[in-house]
């Protein structure tokens, strides 16, 4: 059985082992769960005619319905450091994780702040809301989409 060898960009510190190199390099930027599950119950009730990623729009919106200017973000609780979860930091390469994150939670209020200047409305809404309550999530969504 050979081994797979996970390539380096330089961009995150070795892992100590190599169970964690293939957990993390596992993870999805886009087409997560908590997305699927959201676009799923958009389609459910009949929200359709948005756009995925859509480029030309700064963070590239997971979700976007550009005739009525709403950009929604699903975070990922881990990733963008939710408000709602008490995450704490990994217990290795502490001081590369600090920086990474909140580099990450700068980066996604300059990208809503871009998008509200141009006149978009800006819904952030994180893996946890998705997990914890779907319905909610949706009903949000659905209150900006059809008052527009």
């Amino acid at each position: 059985m050979t081994r797979k060898t996970y390539l380096r960009d330089g961009r995150a510190p070795l892992p100590k082992n190599e169970s964690i190199s293939k957990v993390m390099s596992g993870n999805r930027g886009k087409d997560t769960a908590p997305e699927i599950k959201l676009r799923k119950a958009l389609w459910a009730i009949d929200l359709k005619g948005y756009r995925l990623h859509r480029k030309g729009l700064p963070g590239r919106p997971d979700i976007a319905y550009g005739r009525q200017k709403i950009a929604i973000f699903l975070n990922g609780c881990f990733w963008h450091r939710c408000p709602n979860c008490d995450l704490s930091l990994p217990k290795t390469n502490t001081t590369f994780w600090k920086k990474k994150f909140e580099m990450n939670m700068m980066r996604d209020k300059r990208k809503v702040d871009e998008l509200k200047q141009s006149g978009w409305v800006v819904l952030v809404i994180w893996e946890c809301e998705v997990n914890r309550s779907l319905p909610e999530c949706v009903s949000r969504v659905e209150k900006h989409v059809t008052s527009k």
